[in-house]
């Protein structure tokens, strides 16, 4: 018997003449869009945006706007450039991105990966041979994050080949999955699926929710199973214009992100790629929610507000300006509701050489290299 998600799969909408049978369309113009950008709405988010509206169906929904769009970049993280092979990312010293899979439960209309997603039949067995080797052969690796598309649209046999083989090498120390099933399709988080996953710890997972509207009681269970098994869950939202970009829905999704054990993670700046300008928000959009964030929910709650630099430039954290002044006496400091306190500084600054000497620089050095396996 085929698996409930699989079912909700496979009863998904991807045409425009599809769509309009749930909504009010213009179908010629939708089908300009996916001739570029393909769409893919599974049956299960199809039913949950028609009940919740234009938080959920902006999402998912195609927009004419995609088409129009002259700021964006095809490649705006310079992940092809930073590719020493197909589907492997290697941009920061100890850690890759490796893509395993080329399909998600829904396409969002703002993905990074909007120039390869649903574009092509799936990931090619040498294509995962070739990333596992070159993390076998770079040691220097300690930390892989697989992607996509979504990893958790494998199955669950061929996912857990992927997961044997890197846990496999010895330098790995912790494997990461990006994934947005929880939100989109949670059906699949199953208890075999994660009786799998927890045969591979240390193993975490980062989610993304967008809207308080995307936690349904299905969404509850998945990361209830994923919790429960040990898995350390964090979320990942990304602001989107229209659909997140004011406090009261970012605070309010955060609180219920962690009363499900998820922890707020990362609040992103929507990325600089081609086809989804107007989703993008000016940056004091979110410094302004960061600022009532803190403050007015707990510590626990408040995400990173990052941008993901155009060019492969990295993840760069932005906050409100907090420190007003500072010189060797005192720090000027200003809490969340603007009041001004003096922080004296210490009575004796050392500089960093006087802090720790050389000596004793290379003695922590050395003691970290022999924790590294021959």
């Amino acid at each position: 018997m085929r698996a409930v998600w699989k079912e909700l799969l496979k009863n998904r909408v991807e045409t425009p003449e599809e769509l309009a049978a749930y909504i009010d369309i213009d179908v010629q113009s939708l089908k300009k869009i996916t001739e570029v950008y393909p769409m893919r709405i599974n049956s299960y988010f199809l039913q949950l945006m028609l009940e919740k509206g234009a938080s959920l169906s902006r999402q998912v929904v195609p927009d004419i706007r995609e088409l129009y769009d002259s700021i964006g970049l095809v490649d705006p993280l310079a992940e092809e450039r930073d590719s020493p092979v197909p589907n492997l990312t290697h941009r920061y010293p100890d850690r890759v991105l490796f893509l395993v899979s080329s399909e998600c439960g829904v396409y969002c209309r703002f993905c990074t990966r909007k120039r390869k997603i649903g574009r092509c039949k799936g990931i090619k067995e040498n294509g995962i041979k070739d990333g596992l080797h070159y993390i076998q052969e770079h040691r220097e690796i300690r930390d892989v994050l697989l992607s996509g598309g979504d990893p958790l649209l494998l199955s669950d046999e061929r996912l857990e080949w992927i997961l044997a083989r890197v846990r496999e090498i010895s330098h790995v120390e912790i494997i990461r999955i990006g994934t947005r099933v929880p939100s989109v399709l949670p059906q699949r988080i199953t208890s075999k699926l994660v009786e799998m996953l927890k045969k591979y710890h240390p193993l975490y997972i980062n989610v993304h929710f967008n809207h308080p509207d995307e936690i349904t009681e299905e969404a509850e269970k998945a990361c209830a199973l994923l919790a429960d098994s040990g898995i350390p869950l964090g979320n990942q939202t990304v602001l989107l214009r229209g659909i997140n970009d004011n406090p009261w829905v970012i605070s309010r999704l955060m609180k219920l992100l962690l009363k499900m054990r998820v922890r707020p993670y990362y609040l992103h700046q929507a990325d600089l790629t081609k086809g989804t300008d107007h989703f993008r928000t000016p940056i004091e959009t979110g410094l302004r929610i960061m600022k009532y964030l803190r403050g007015n929910i707990s510590g626990l709650a408040v995400p990173a507000y990052v941008i993901d630099l155009p060019g492969g430039g990295g993840k760069v954290p932005l906050l409100p300006e907090y420190v007003v002044a500072i010189n060797e006496k005192e720090a000027l400091l200003k809490n969340y509701l603007g009041k001004i306190y003096r922080y004296p500084q210490p009575s004796s600054v050392l500089s960093d050489a006087e802090e720790i000497s050389d000596d004793t620089k290379r003695d922590i050095v050395s003691a970290d290299l022999k924790k590294i396996p021959r």
